[in-house]
């Protein structure tokens, strides 16, 4: 690998990583409470409403199924709005946030949903509130899979900011296409393509440690004392 190379795809993956390590603490930022409310506002949740559930249940639908290059141009507005271009690698942060919300929002439903039903009775039972409920029964149970999804979406989000560069974005996408396709540099679209599978190996053995270690250290102290 030539230095020159080398160098073009170490500028692409810090490009890379600081679309997605931002948009990745935005989503889990919005995904998550959306994700609880979710779970909250279905029929028989702590907070019962139907109406609000089925609105944001569409809303998360029609989110997740707009393909994400269709979704930049359609929001091309709203990034202008916010970051006062559409270009750049700050501008794509605000489609990968917009696109991946959604996604997030289910994960966050499907990890919640996988707790105990008997464990929220037993703490409502004992006069817990609606809100020690959520933070000290149903986040904590459902943790593991919370940071197994969280990882799930960060991937997507190494998937959607290679495409955003490809229009524009920057990062490992951008130098795949104009400097590896566009110039028929192969040793270029390769260097790219092992670089995103280090990446996203190195987050699905990130989420997976740290799922396992949350779920050992649930089980040791639930196990009963000698």
């Amino acid at each position: 690998m030539s230095g020159e190379l080398a160098h073009s795809l170490w500028v692409a993956t810090l490009e890379t990583l600081y679309m997605t390590s931002v948009a990745g603490v935005l989503v889990v930022l919005a995904g998550l409470p959306l994700g609880v409310l979710l779970v909250l506002t279905d029929r028989g949740g702590l907070w019962e409403r139907p109406a609000l559930n089925r609105v944001l249940g569409t809303l998360v639908n029609v989110g997740r199924s707009v393909p994400f290059i269709i979704l930049m141009v359609a929001i091309v507005p709203l990034t202008r709005l916010l970051v006062g271009t559409t270009i750049g690698t700050t501008a794509a942060i605000v489609p990968l946030v917009v696109a991946a919300i959604p996604f997030m929002g289910r994960v966050v439903e499907q990890a919640l949903r996988e707790v105990d039903g008997g464990l929220v009775e037993a703490a409502i039972a004992m006069g817990s509130t609606h809100r020690r409920v959520i933070t000290r029964v149903l986040l904590p149970e459902a943790l593991p899979s919370l940071i197994r999804g969280t990882a799930l979406v960060v991937i997507s989000l190494l998937s959607y900011s290679a495409m955003a560069g490809a229009v524009g974005g920057g990062g490992l996408g951008d130098l795949a296409v104009k400097y590896g396709y566009m110039r028929f540099r192969t040793d270029v679209m390769l260097g790219c393509l092992v670089v995103l599978l280090a990446l996203v190996q190195w987050v699905q053995w990130l989420g997976d440690g740290l799922a396992s270690r949350f779920d050992h250290s649930r089980a040791q102290s639930a196990r009963p004392l000698d």
